[in-house]
């Protein structure tokens, strides 16, 4: 401060004006920040659902037919969110792109744990409900798994080869400490305060998690809500904005064997790219998959960073890789999502006769 206020002696500034107009600046910021939030509750969008056919179920989980007719994907969604995020709308809708363009899609909706899922661990997931999951399906798949999904999706296919011709993993973390290993370390170190909340309501409740979310990058938080208040709420970019603000203010919580893996084995202890993850006893080793590969690498992800995902298409033999200007949402469900990802999936299914 001694420093700041010597330089704007020399300047010819008073410390009090500058003060002023520091103030002066937070004040329209934070104006702006509480429009952003008051349009967003007040803007009229409401998501649409319609019935999907359900060609099988078990506790909360539902494989869901999306239609279309062509080589059968099979898209895996992570655990943390719900699966909306694949359908977000009919103008940012992934699986409606694909089933519009000569391929079937099917979607493992996980649902939110119930009693029996909270006392779920990543093998009861991989080696229990997606591995029947797949059994559920007539022939092999094309198998897709959006970010936690994919790992997901890897250690089915290793396990069952025979039911997947093909992987296809999308912003799929592999090597946690690639970047800010100090980060993901700090995670993991957060296992033992959150222990008392896991055993006393066998989940990570979904503001945990948001807020864990929302640690990456917490400022950005501020930015969106300023600028979407200069949006005009007709406009097709403020639709999705409210859209995107939707799915991710519906989080789903973690079940608690979850998310001990999650927070203590791959953030704390960096296991699947140490080779010590294992499911159902079994290591998960990139390098045994013995299938065609597509891995799709969005270039502004904060939440998988591409050096992380890089990691991954390293150790798989001789996958496709694509780098896609695009964050981790924006991928999948953004104004440029069509071209970053939609059409190079499409392309790399269409290619694997």
């Amino acid at each position: 401060m001694e420093r700041l206020a010597g330089r704007l002696a020399a300047s010819g500034h008073r410390p009090e004006d500058f003060a002023r107009a520091v103030r002066r600046v937070l004040d329209r910021e934070d104006e702006a920040l509480l429009a952003g939030i008051r349009a967003y509750r007040r803007h009229p969008w409401r998501r649409e659902t319609s019935a999907l056919p359900v060609l099988w179920a078990e506790g909360g989980s539902r494989l869901l037919d999306h239609g279309g007719a062509g080589p059968v994907v099979l898209v895996v969604p992570s655990l943390v969110n719900r699966a909306d995020i694949l359908d977000l709308m009919p103008e940012a809708s992934i699986l409606r792109f694909l089933a519009g363009h000569g391929v079937r899609v099917l979607l493992l909706d996980w649902g939110e744990p119930g009693v029996v899922e909270r006392g779920f661990g990543l093998t009861d997931y991989i080696a229990g409900r997606l591995e029947r999951a797949l059994r559920a399906v007539d022939g092999p798949v094309v198998l897709v798994g959006y970010c936690m999904g994919g790992l997901l999706a890897l250690g089915a296919a290793l396990r069952q080869p025979e039911r997947v011709r093909a992987l296809g993993l999308l912003a799929t973390p592999w090597n946690f400490w690639a970047e800010e290993p100090g980060r993901a370390q700090a995670l993991g170190a957060l296992l033992p305060g959150l222990e008392p909340l896991l055993a006393a309501t066998g989940a990570l409740p979904v503001d945990a998690i948001q807020a864990l979310f929302a640690a990456l990058d917490p400022f950005s938080i501020a930015g969106k809500y300023r600028g979407f208040a200069a949006l005009d709420p007709e406009s097709a970019r403020a639709r999705r904005f409210v859209a995107l603000e939707d799915w991710l203010n519906d989080g789903v919580a973690l079940a608690a064997p979850v998310a001990r893996e999650v927070l203590g084995q791959w953030y704390g202890a960096n296991a699947p790219a140490r080779g010590a993850w294992r499911v159902a006893g079994e290591v998960v080793e990139p390098g045994r998959l013995a299938m065609p590969a597509f891995l799709a690498i969005p270039s502004r992800d904060r939440i998988v960073p591409p050096a992380s995902a890089l990691a991954l298409a390293k150790s798989l033999p001789g996958p496709l890789v694509h780098g896609a200007a695009a964050g981790h949402i924006g991928m999948v469900a953004g104004q440029g999502a069509e071209e970053a990802l939609w059409r190079p999936l499409l392309r790399w299914i269409s290619g694997l006769g």
